[in-house]
């Protein structure tokens, strides 16, 4: 008993030590946000010109007790004094900053992920030169922003997609050295959010004939008008009235809307059509017809293993169809 009672501190010392050590190599690990920046999750330590200047400042104060020149121990001490004054602004420069993460926009896995941050400052003091970054990918480009007082910044970082599937995003580092760059101020932040990878998709561009089929509506073609079935590529002959302008003017081709009593195109994506293939190459197989079908404006669903969607098209569905396929089991792990 007498034993425990001794050796407890010594454990909570440890776990403090411990603790403190990940705060500084680490961070505080995934948090809700915005993550708020305080005193004790900044870091500041002197750059190599903040060394130099040291170094040069004890040279300087090693000669004035040499010579016992007061104006020499006045010009150490003026420098010495804009040191501590530097470490004081540095630090101010970070603190109680506000980091938070906008929606993260699905990506195709090799593309780059867009990762919206919002810098809040709500302070009487404007934020200078704050340098943010994912350290995993340090050849990335790192993002210098300013934050005015009482005002918020977006900035925009980015990194690459390495594997399909949903990952918890990376750390973020802030670091500034401002205002005279002999110190460096740092501070970690990560988010408790995800991003989407979708596959790649594949090259293999023509679509499953086999799958395709042509689904007859009740009605005449073209006497329908009160439900509308979808779109269909333009056809030399069809009516101006049913030709979609919005597709137009968005310069995605030409298309006619269909009615009651056309006749929409269905398609099924079906796994077991690709069983040449192994599984990463299947789901870029996927991938490919998904993108093929949402652009011809096919009435399509998807058929996996673990998993049936049914027919639809729109930009919902398509998020839908590429979710389960990025979410499909047996993705790496990054």
């Amino acid at each position: 008993m007498a034993l425990t009672q001794t050796l407890n501190p010594i454990v909570q010392r440890f776990k403090l030590h411990r603790y403190s050590l990940q705060r500084f190599f680490r961070g505080i690990g995934p948090e809700t946000g915005p993550a708020h920046l305080t005193h004790r999750r900044i870091f500041i330590l002197p750059t190599k010109t903040g060394l130099f200047f040291m170094l040069v400042a004890f040279v300087m104060f090693i000669g004035a007790l040499n010579y016992n020149n007061s104006l020499a121990y006045s010009l150490t001490f003026l420098l010495a004094s804009l040191g501590i004054v530097a470490i004081l602004h540095t630090y101010r420069n970070l603190l109680h900053l506000k980091i938070d993460v906008g929606p993260i926009a699905p990506v195709f896995c090799g593309d780059k992920v867009h990762v919206p941050v919002i810098l809040e400052n709500h302070n009487y003091s404007a934020r200078y030169s704050v340098r943010l970054h994912f350290p995993r990918f340090p050849e990335e480009n790192i993002v210098i922003t300013d934050v005015p007082e009482n005002h918020w910044n977006r900035v925009e970082a980015t990194f690459p997609s390495l594997a399909r599937g949903r990952h918890p995003l990376y750390r973020i580092t802030l670091r500034s050295k401002f205002p005279l760059g002999m110190f460096q101020a740092w501070a970690y932040a990560q988010l408790d959010t995800s991003y989407l990878v979708y596959p790649t998709p594949d090259d293999h561009n023509q679509l499953p004939q086999e799958s395709l089929y042509h689904f007859n509506l009740t009605g005449d073609r073209g006497s329908g008008t009160d439900d509308f079935a979808g779109l269909r590529n333009y056809h030399q002959g069809d009516s101006l009235r049913h030709i979609h302008w919005k597709t137009f003017a968005r310069e995605q081709g030409l298309h006619t809307k269909q009615f009651g009593g056309d006749r929409a195109e269905e398609l099924w994506l079906d796994w077991e059509t690709l069983t040449d293939l192994d599984t990463e190459t299947r789901l870029s197989r996927l991938t490919r017809w998904v993108l093929d079908a949402d652009s011809r404006h096919f009435n399509y669903g998807l058929r996996l293993p673990n998993q049936v969607i049914p027919l639809g098209h729109g930009p919902k569905h398509k998020h839908r169809c590429l979710e389960a396929l990025a979410l499909f089991p047996g993705g790496k792990e990054i």
